[in-house]
């Protein structure tokens, strides 16, 4: 198979109407539902400057909205960097040179941290 491991992903999807995720509120997910918002996310992350290859830093906390931006990443032929939120700035400053990623997403309340590494 040609592609990325996004197309391996999706190629695997037993229905579209299948739900993939029960949310914590009682909501439902499916799987169409996370390939179109993973759509949605890795068109953005490719409007931001991704490219293939490049590496997508997340500080984020485990939750569907993290799985859905892991998709996207990888959609856009990303790599995906999960950074863990315990983290300290000097810890996160030593991954983030490091790793070099064209985007780094976080939660709002941390983006002040996040920019002055």
């Amino acid at each position: 198979m040609s592609g990325n491991l996004f197309d391996l992903i999706r190629s695997r999807v037993p229905s579209p109407d299948k739900v993939l995720l029960e949310l914590a509120d009682g909501r439902q997910l499916s799987y169409s539902d996370a390939l179109a918002w993973s759509g949605r996310l890795a068109n953005i992350l490719v409007l931001r400057g991704v490219e293939p290859g490049d590496r997508v830093a997340a500080l984020v906390e485990k939750s569907p909205e993290a799985l859905i931006l892991y998709l996207a990443a990888l959609r856009a032929g990303a790599v995906y960097l999960p950074l863990n939120t315990a983290y300290t700035l000097a810890e996160l400053e030593y991954f983030l040179s490091d790793a070099e990623p064209k985007v780094v997403v976080c939660d709002p309340n941390k983006r002040a941290g996040i920019a002055a590494v």
